[in-house]
């Protein structure tokens, strides 16, 4: 479990199980994700990325450590396109249309619901690993042709590749 999974592992295409315990060896996964992420210059880090079939994922988008355990979107509004990454996915980048902003409840280590809500770079975050908790990953996000040249350079350069 101290690995990222890239592109092609199982993980990152299950839709993750619901947590339903919140105990000692939660809040030990959720330490070994963040110092993980922290490890790998991310900004989130969802438990399928380390081969991990639970609903949860940590961020820092710049304002310290998040956890988010089964995360429910709320709302979101408007679109913008951005150069987006995966650790997954190490080494490729790709305009990505997603919402600007994003409005989510998630359980807390105690199982206490808050919400997790921004724009720009916080939205993003909470959009792409919310992703990553249902199983799809950063090419889903684009277009066909776009995919298929996208799968090919990875499959010609592997892992970590070259900005796309």
């Amino acid at each position: 479990m101290n690995e990222i999974v890239k592109y092609g592992h199982p993980s990152l295409t299950i839709k993750c199980k619901s947590v339903t315990v919140f105990d000692k060896s939660l809040k030990t996964l959720a330490d070994k994700m963040l110092e993980i992420m922290y490890l790998n210059k991310g900004v989130g880090l969802a438990a399928p990325q380390i081969g991990i079939d639970m609903n949860i994922f940590v961020y820092d988008a710049g304002n310290g450590a998040n956890i988010c355990i089964n995360p429910k979107l709320i709302s979101k509004k408007n679109k913008s396109v951005f150069h987006e990454g995966c650790l997954s996915l190490p080494g490729y980048y790709w305009e990505i249309t997603r919402s600007d902003y994003v409005k989510i409840t998630a359980q807390d280590l105690d199982g206490i619901n808050k919400i997790h809500e921004g724009d720009e770079l916080i939205g993003r975050v909470l959009q792409h690993e919310i992703d990553h908790l249902k199983g799809k990953i950063l090419l889903s996000k684009l277009k066909r042709s776009e995919r298929k040249e996208a799968l090919m350079k990875i499959a010609l350069n592997g892992f970590p590749g070259k900005d796309v």
